[in-house]
């Protein structure tokens, strides 16, 4: 006979059990629980990204945008970067048309550098700041139990004391869970976006040399505005 799995607890009970946690855990939960959903927020954000900037199929279509930048052919690229939001096509479509200059390069991938690293920085201080919010609640906790211990005569109230333990221990430790489930997705997306900024400066690098440093228009207005000052020199000769 199979050993009886144990049941679910229902979901109205778990929902309290919840709430009586974050009440036991003082005002300082609050901070905490914000931060929390804040960060999963900005972490699934990052995730639905990464998978369409990541993927196998996006990695394929760089390759092959490498290829025909080095071969010089501007078809087949604008061809590439049509409709896609890769990071790297907008790249290279901007040197298409605005030249592979060091300037320009620079400028393209500053932009999309910014959709590498986006929320790097809010999440870097949500783990910082986390635990230093559960110190504070600890520090609070603490002062409570000292204020019982001070305001009573004889015999101090073992649950005052042991409540406000409690709550120090209890901001102490959801601290440490947020920066520490905000780190490993902040550290898996750095690791990204390094990769992403290295394919980046590979499309640059083939850009510079199939495609011409300066836009063709403006080469064209450029001879075009040089033969014109020659023709009144030759004139006045």
């Amino acid at each position: 006979m199979l050993p009886r799995l144990p049941m679910m607890p229902p979901m109205s009970s778990a929902y309290n059990e919840f709430l009586g946690f974050l009440q036991h855990g003082g005002f300082i939960m609050y901070p905490l629980l914000f931060l929390a959903i804040f960060s999963l927020s900005l972490t699934v954000e990052r995730i639905i990204f990464w998978s369409k900037v990541g993927s196998r199929k996006s990695k394929y279509q760089v390759d092959a945008l490498v290829e025909a930048l080095r071969a010089g052919k501007r078809d087949k690229v604008i061809q590439l970067c049509d409709g896609s939001t890769l990071p790297d096509m907008a790249v290279a479509a901007r040197m298409v048309i605005d030249g592979s200059d060091d300037s320009v390069a620079s400028a393209a991938a500053e932009i999309q550098r910014h959709r590498l690293e986006r929320f790097s920085v809010i999440l870097s201080t949500i783990i910082t700041a986390s635990p230093m919010i559960g110190i504070l609640g600890t520090v609070i906790g603490i002062i409570k139990s000292f204020q019982v211990l001070g305001n009573t005569s004889g015999l101090a109230d073992p649950r005052g004391v042991s409540g406000g333990i409690g709550e120090a221990l209890i901001t102490t430790a959801s601290g440490l869970a947020v920066a520490l489930l905000t780190l490993f997705p902040y550290m898996a997306f750095k690791g990204l976006a390094d990769r992403g900024l290295g394919r980046m400066e590979s499309v640059i690098a083939a850009a510079q040399i199939g495609l011409p440093r300066r836009p063709t228009r403006l080469k064209e207005l450029d001879e075009s505005n040089s033969s014109m000052q020659r023709e009144p020199a030759e004139a006045i000769r």
